[in-house]
């Protein structure tokens, strides 16, 4: 395809070739990031700090990422870089040990503090937008910042070691919460404690995320033709009163993939073709 510098039909291949400019999200900069998080505090609920007390050992269980503040800011001594500073918030459930072999689940909240610099270019330009609003006057937006936007993307952490320390021992990253925003609050049944009574609990998180700074941006690319959807959707004639659904049912392949897992994701699997089934015979 030869060089283009304005939209247009591209010669040279079908007609309905060209290149277009596009306003989407450019990334200007990312990284990915494997941590292993040790000595993380737990903070339990008020039930589960009662077991922690009466606990002879702790055992890791399952952890769930519920929310992660996000704070991106530039960097004043080298122009077009940013910190984003990122803040996790992890559901944690330990398997606590009493006097019976059977563990006692414990849930509680822990929180991973991360920063990173990455490159996400100036623009001095004012934004500006009109957009509609129901019920409201149809008026520009307020003025938007020109700052890049951070976006991170990560998997549930994996519990990798869990512990008791009595409170009277002093760790390095023994804080206290000073805010837990409202959201992950609700996440729990009750209210969660610091867990000064009488012991503490450390984990040991394995973390892997990806972040990027993305900016809006004007982009020429090449159009070959529009997407069509080219499956049917029109029932196929099973609305009518004729289709039998136990017939229909009989004609299904049975998903012998769903039952056994295939090596590669390439396999055709016939089963797939019924999530579209579009049932309205009732």
């Amino acid at each position: 395809m030869p060089e283009r510098i304005v939209p247009g039909p591209v010669s040279g291949l079908k007609d309905n070739c060209e290149a277009v400019c596009i306003h989407t999200k450019k990334i200007y900069d990312s990284c990915r990031d494997k941590d292993c998080i040790e000595d993380l505090r737990f903070y339990p609920t008020a039930a589960g700090q009662d077991i922690l007390n009466r606990a002879q050992t702790v055992k890791g269980g399952k952890a769930e990422l519920l929310y992660t503040y996000i704070n991106v800011e530039p960097v004043v001594f080298n122009r077009g870089f940013y910190t984003v500073d990122m803040r996790f918030f992890y559901r944690v459930t330990l398997n606590a040990y009493c006097s019976c072999p059977r563990p006692i689940e414990v849930e509680g909240l822990c929180v991973f503090d991360k920063r990173v610099i990455l490159f996400g270019s100036e623009g001095n330009a004012k934004i500006f937008s009109s957009k509609l609003r129901i019920d409201a006057l149809d008026r520009q937006m307020l003025e938007q910042s020109n700052m890049p936007v951070a976006v991170v993307e990560a998997v549930d952490p994996i519990v990798l070691d869990a512990k008791l320390v009595e409170c009277c021992e002093s760790r390095c990253c023994d804080c206290d919460i000073c805010e837990i925003p409202a959201c992950v609050c609700q996440c729990f049944g009750c209210e969660l404690t610091m867990g000064d009574d009488y012991r503490r609990a450390f984990i040991t998180l394995g973390q892997f995320s990806i972040i990027r700074l993305e900016r809006d941006s004007q982009l020429l690319m090449p159009v070959f033709d529009y997407c069509l959807p080219d499956k049917d959707c029109s029932c196929g004639g099973c609305c009518g009163a004729n289709e039998d659904p136990c017939e229909l049912f009989q004609n299904i392949n049975f998903p012998v993939e769903e039952f056994f897992p295939p090596n590669s994701l390439n396999s055709p699997c016939d089963y797939e073709g019924t999530k579209h089934y579009c049932s309205c015979c009732h």
